[in-house]
């Protein structure tokens, strides 16, 4: 299929593949950036993801597919002046796209943005597992003064639903202790020293699933480009072989991207464009 390279729409997908009514999916651009603690600048990650996703090849060679045929919408940005209101605006604008039965994919912005896209897809879908991809248990009861921090998010999440399966982890703080479930976090550390460890998280999993990948779950040699770069982490068919894995065996009903902090080095950008058109391309490939 060829594209048009359309201002603002996802792969630059003319209006015949990108218009609401006739796309099975959609993006949700969330520019939120307002808790973060180190690096700043996620805010302009969805608009870095958008400029890359330009220059993707729309067929997929490990599915044999063009996923973008389904069509993809590029919805308007959503934010808010606080994490609170970004969160409960993220959240109807979710809820109102499920219910126009469309599959949909937030892309951040900080971590907190993907609070309120998980709300709604436990409450759409029966019973909802998350899997978690990030260097940081982010389970922290409060942060720097709000319990609506980037550090909260899987604390507030677990308040949705306590069925959480964090993966490549590799920092946390003793007083998230308390909160996480060890035998559902797999650390990037164990994973290296096993063979099953994929298997072993996708036990773990209900039927359905929400993934949310805040992006340092990768290795900062491949994904500098985040607020809270860890080493020793993921590489990029580690994450595939995990994905594939799961999309064959679980139902994923959505997904968000987040933490993208855009420099000068547009190949991360890339990765993270290209991330999510594999997700979609494994995802509707068991459709078509």
């Amino acid at each position: 299929m060829k594209k048009n390279n359309t201002p603002d729409n996802f792969c630059g997908l003319s209006r015949r593949y990108s218009n609401y009514k006739n796309s099975a999916i959609v993006i949700l651009p969330v520019p939120f950036d307002k808790t973060s603690t180190w690096i700043k600048g996620s805010s302009k990650g969805p608009q870095a993801i958008m400029n890359a996703s330009k220059h993707l090849e729309l067929y997929d060679i490990e599915t044999g597919s063009e996923v973008s045929v389904n069509g993809i919408h590029t919805a308007g940005k959503v934010s808010g002046l606080t994490p609170e209101v970004m969160v409960r605006n993220v959240y109807k604008k979710t809820s109102k796209l499920l219910a126009d039965n469309k599959y949909t994919v937030v892309i951040g912005g900080e971590h907190t943005v993907s609070l309120g896209t998980i709300k709604a897809h436990v409450e759409c879908f029966d019973n909802v597992s998350i899997l978690h991809l990030d260097a940081h248990t982010d389970m922290r009861d409060t942060y720097e003064g709000t319990t609506y921090s980037h550090a909260c998010v899987m604390a507030r999440a677990k308040e949705v639903t306590d069925k959480i399966v964090s993966v490549g982890i590799r920092s946390m703080d003793s007083s998230e202790l308390k909160n996480i479930t060890s035998t559902n976090i797999f650390y990037a550390s164990d994973i290296r020293k096993s063979k099953t460890w994929i298997h072993n998280v996708t036990k773990k999993l209900s039927d359905n699933v929400y993934l949310t990948i805040d992006l340092d779950v990768f290795d900062p040699s491949i994904m500098p480009s985040t607020g809270t770069p860890e080493p020793g982490g993921l590489g990029w068919y580690e994450v595939i072989d995990l994905l594939e894995h799961v999309s064959n065996k679980k139902n994923i009903v959505g997904f968000d991207v987040v933490e993208l902090c855009p420099s000068n080095n547009a190949a991360p950008d890339f990765l993270a464009a290209k991330l999510i058109y594999k997700l979609l391309s494994l995802k509707f490939s068991r459709i078509i």
